[in-house]
């Protein structure tokens, strides 16, 4: 990367929009890392590396990318990360490399509110972030041909590792299951689905995907007698027999297996008969990223799953946004109706967690529970 034009960029852009700082950052599994700063950043808590940032939110499309009063503003004002660094205006837009190898933020903050912050700053940050983008992809970065070179390398080695995060009964906090989630360490991905993406456009992906199955699998005798253990596969993975004979030989052990949306279903009868077969054995059934998108909605019609999870980008700021909160509302009823349980992902707040309990959601994840980790010793 030519740090020296990323910082005149930088420089720029705090410029231009007045701000104290700005910030450019990569975002990888739930974390923003600070690469780049420009301005004073004493008085900020915009260390190294957080979890609760504004631009986490506006990466997910569940924060717009102008807060021109963050104190007073109802979707920012309680959140924590307002609370601590007493920001008072904010704009962020995403960037990302040609290839999508790397994605972050570029954002500029200040701690006094800016009523003249509009949609043309976010337009001329969008602009410089492109062209921050365009230096990330220098010639002395990783090519796609590398990344699959070292794919090839974690399945050979099974370089992959497996961390847990609980899922929990909202009514009591009692932890019903985990759903298992793969690391790449030492990789040039910047986040596991950057590396799944790679694998599925270079024809590895339900190799992947069965390498990190099976390195969930192997948990399993750590799993307490009463908990299950949720598993993501693409439908492209369900459809293969490898696939299918690792979850059948684990079928006794409480295995629940989420569909994800990453890969379009050519054949939702072949589909079917693959989760049935599944079902018969006692696996559940679950479908990921409810409320996300219409691949999401036609899982459900198709596949009538035993477990229905809420998208993170339905849960984040639910308690502030009527919106989020009917659909939600009516996602519980459809729910109860089909006779499927509702899992929330994504609960961050405590505001968010009162407000999934009060419409009737059951069951919930997220980092206000518990982070991804080791499984607790039974």
């Amino acid at each position: 990367m030519e740090w020296s034009v990323v910082e005149r960029l930088l420089g720029l852009a705090r410029a231009h929009l007045g701000a104290e700082v700005a910030v450019l950052s990569d975002i990888s599994d739930g974390r923003q890392v600070v690469r780049a700063i420009d301005g004073d950043a004493r008085g900020w808590t915009v260390g190294a590396e957080l979890t609760d940032s504004y631009c986490l939110r506006v990466l997910e499309g569940s924060l717009q990318p102008v807060i021109n009063d963050a104190r007073r503003d109802v979707r920012t004002r309680d959140l924590p990360f307002t609370v601590r660094t007493g920001i008072g205006s904010y704009v962020g837009v995403p960037w990302q490399t040609a290839d999508g190898s790397r994605a972050g933020v570029l954002c500029c903050l200040s701690h006094i509110a800016d009523p003249r912050l509009g949609d043309d700053s976010a337009r001329f940050l969008a602009m410089l972030a492109e062209l921050i983008g365009d230096q990330v992809t220098s010639p002395v970065l990783r090519d796609d041909g590398e990344d699959v070179r070292v794919l090839r390398e974690v399945l050979r080695d099974r370089a992959l590792r497996v961390v847990f995060q609980p899922v929990v009964r909202l009514s009591d906090d009692h932890v019903v299951g985990y759903e298992s989630l793969a690391r790449f360490d030492f990789s040039p991905f910047p986040t596991p689905a950057h590396a799944f993406a790679t694998a599925g456009r270079s024809g590895l992906g339900a190799e992947l995907e069965l390498l990190a199955v099976q390195r969930a699998f192997e948990a399993l005798p750590e799993m307490q007698y009463d908990t299950t253990l949720g598993v993501n596969l693409s439908a492209e993975a369900l459809m293969t027999t490898a696939v299918q004979d690792v979850v059948l030989a684990h079928a006794g052990g409480n295995i629940c297996v989420e569909v994800t949306e990453h890969t379009q279903v050519a054949d939702y009868p072949a589909l079917n008969r693959v989760t049935e077969r599944l079902r018969e054995a006692g696996v559940l059934i679950a479908v990921d990223d409810a409320g996300a998108g219409y691949a999401s909605l036609r899982h459900i019609l198709q596949l009538r799953p035993d477990i229905i999870k809420l998208d993170i980008s339905l849960v984040r700021d639910i308690d502030a946004d009527p919106v989020r909160t009917a659909l939600a509302r009516s996602l519980v009823s459809f729910a109860g109706e089909v006779g499927a349980r509702l899992v929330a992902e994504g609960i961050e707040t405590r505001a968010e967690y009162e407000k999934l309990r009060g419409i009737g959601v059951d069951f919930g994840q997220g980092y206000y529970l518990a982070k991804p980790g080791l499984l607790p010793v039974s």
